[in-house]
Parts: C-alpha cells; sequence; structure tokens
C-alpha cells in the first residue's frame, strides 16, 4: 500500500512539473519571438542605411574601364609651379626615372605590359606636380602616342617627346640614337650575365655554322673570309 502510495505521488509531482514547464513555455513563445524581432530590426534597420549611404559613394562597386578613362583624360592634378630652380630639379629627377623605366621596358611585352604602360602615363599626365608642365605633356602625348611594342619603341618615343621639350626650352637635343649612354639603366649582373650567356652561346653557333659551311664547301677558295 505504501509503495502504491509513492508511485501516485511521484507520477502527479511528474506530471505537474511537465504541464508548469509546458506552459511557461508556450506563453513565453510569443514575447520571445517579439523580443527577437524588434532586436533584429533594430540592427538591421540602420546597418542597411549604412550600406546604402556607402554604396550611393561608390564603395563595393566595381568600376568600369568607362569610368577610369575618364578619371584620366581630366586636367592637371597639381597646380602651376612657379618656383623655377625646384621645376628644373624636379624636370630632372623625372627624366632621368622615365628614360631609365623605358630602358628596363621588355623587348618582348606582353599585353598587359603595354597596357601598364599607357596607364601609367595616362595617370603621369594628370599627376606630375607641377601643373602646367602636365598640362604640355598631355598635348605632347596626343600629337605623339606612346609605342609600347618593344623596348627600342618605346625608349625611342621618350626620347623624342624629350627632344619636342627641350626644343621649347631651347635646351640641346639628345642622339635618341644613343639615349642610353647619357641615362645609364643601372642594369645588374643578372642581366649582364645573361647577355654574355646569349653572346656566347650566339659565338658558339655562329661557329658551327661556319664549320659546316666551310665542310660543304671546302672548294670554294677564300670561304673562311667569307663566312667570317
Amino acid at each position: 500500500m505504501a509503495r502504491r502510495q509513492h508511485l501516485t505521488l511521484t507520477l502527479a509531482v511528474t506530471l505537474f512539473f511537465f504541464f508548469t514547464i509546458s506552459y511557461f513555455y508556450s506563453s513565453d513563445t510569443a514575447p520571445a519571438r517579439e523580443a527577437a524581432r524588434l532586436i533584429r530590426d533594430g540592427v538591421q534597420a540602420p546597418l542597411g542605411d549604412a550600406i546604402a549611404g556607402l554604396k550611393k559613394q561608390g564603395f563595393g562597386t566595381k568600376s568600369d574601364d568607362s569610368d577610369l578613362g575618364q578619371v584620366l583624360d581630366e586636367g592637371s592634378i597639381a597646380p602651376k609651379l612657379e618656383n623655377a630652380t625646384l621645376k628644373a630639379e624636379l624636370g630632372r629627377a623625372t627624366w632621368k626615372f622615365l628614360h631609365t623605366m623605358a630602358a628596363r621596358y621588355p623587348e618582348k611585352p606582353t599585353p598587359k605590359d603595354r597596357e601598364t604602360f599607357l596607364t601609367f602615363f595616362d595617370a603621369f599626365g594628370r599627376l606630375y606636380p607641377c601643373g602646367d608642365c602636365a598640362s604640355h605633356f598631355r598635348k605632347l602625348k596626343k600629337q605623339i602616342p606612346p609605342q609600347t611594342s618593344s623596348r627600342n619603341a618605346a625608349a625611342g618615343w621618350l626620347c623624342h617627346v624629350h627632344n619636342k621639350v627641350n626644343k621649347r626650352l631651347e635646351k640641346p637635343l639628345f642622339d635618341c640614337a644613343n639615349i642610353g649612354d647619357f641615362y645609364d639603366c643601372g642594369c645588374g649582373d643578372d642581366d649582364k650575365k645573361g647577355k654574355d650567356k646569349d653572346h656566347t652561346k650566339a659565338k658558339g653557333d655562329k661557329k658551327k655554322r661556319e664549320q659546316a659551311a666551310l665542310h660543304e664547301a671546302a672548294w670554294l677558295d677564300g670561304a673562311w673570309d667569307m663566312l667570317v
């Protein structure tokens, strides 16, 4: 009998806790969901406004080529440089940089190399810190478009532009065939070793060709002098 009463009491207590928990769970669900909704809306609304504002300013959007072209086609960013001494110093340093850059331009540039070269000078025409100089350079660039097919073409184009500037300023003109003698590219040992290696290989190939020709045409008097 006592055991039956104990089981009955246990069952009653269990049912009581079950219904109590169910009641609180069901009654709290609506307020909890409402609170979560309010929190979510409170965070999302200002965040959405902030994102919309950034997009209006152009953040998070990819500029297309036409936008870039419009930017590069605008006028000089810097004002006119009045100090003649500073202008001359800036000019000398800039020409040194540009001629060195052209001297290190690839012999066989990729399409991306050529595009980068053109884009650089488009930006240079706006960013050069002498407004009137930059304006003059842009006019020259339109008259004489940059050449990008090879290192010689790029270096020759830049030399021609430099001579146009020097002529206007009544300065001596450069011999564009020997511009490298005046503006040393500063090529490192790796470049020199590469050139020496290529030169040695070329000499070896030439010798083989000469020997083959001599062997095939030994009857020709003075063949060696002709081949060498």
